[in-house]
C-alpha cells in the first residue's frame, strides 16, 4: 500500500510539475519586424506585417487579430484567382513548430477595414493578436510608406489588374 501511495504522489507531483512549466501560445511566439502600411489620405483600408517566431515544440496558430484604428480586423492571404490576384479572409495563420510564419505585402497580413483615421508614417498602431490557446500579444506595429511594383507579383502587370479588395 505504501508502494501504491508513493507512486500516486510522485505521479501527481510530476503532473503539476510539468504543467507549471507549459508555456502559452502567446510566451511561445516572438513577433519581429512588425509595421503597418501607410497609405493615401482618404483610403478606407491597410494591412499589417510582421514575422512570428516560434520556440515551442508545438504548432501554434493565430486566429484573430484587433486594433483601435479600424472598424474590422482580419487575417487575410493573397491567392490567384481567375487571373488576378484577390485577398482573401482566412481563418487563422500557422506557425509551424520551431519555425517562422512571415507576413508581408502580397501574402498573408493582418487586414485594417474601415480605418477611423489615416496610417501616418510614424504612428504606432496598437494590435492584439488572439492565438489558439486563448492567450492574448499586444504589439505596435509603426507605420511606414510601403512601395510595391504591382508587375513583379504573379498575374499583375500592372494597376489596372488589381482588385483592391472584396469583402465576404
Amino acid at each position: 500500500m505504501n508502494k501504491i501511495l508513493t507512486t500516486f504522489v510522485a505521479a501527481v507531483a510530476l503532473t503539476t510539475s510539468s504543467s507549471l512549466f507549459a508555456q502559452t501560445a502567446s510566451e511561445s511566439v516572438m513577433v519581429h519586424d512588425a509595421y503597418a502600411r501607410a497609405m493615401p489620405p482618404g483610403q478606407p483600408n491597410s494591412g499589417a506585417f510582421m514575422t512570428f517566431k516560434n520556440s515551442d515544440s508545438s504548432a501554434h496558430a493565430v486566429v484573430s487579430a484587433d486594433s483601435p484604428v479600424s472598424k474590422v480586423v482580419e487575417l487575410h492571404t493573397h491567392i490567384h484567382e481567375n487571373g488576378m490576384m484577390m485577398m482573401r479572409r482566412i481563418d487563422q495563420i500557422d506557425i509551424p513548430a520551431n519555425g517562422e510564419t512571415v507576413l508581408k505585402p502580397g501574402g498573408l497580413h493582418v487586414m485594417f477595414i474601415g480605418l477611423k483615421h489615416d496610417l501616418k508614417v510614424g504612428q504606432k498602431v496598437p494590435v492584439t493578436l488572439t492565438f489558439e490557446d486563448g492567450s492574448k500579444q499586444d504589439i505596435e506595429a509603426p507605420v511606414r510608406k510601403i512601395m510595391m511594383k504591382m508587375n513583379k507579383m504573379p498575374g499583375m502587370k500592372g494597376m489596372g489588374d488589381m482588385k483592391m479588395h472584396k469583402m465576404h
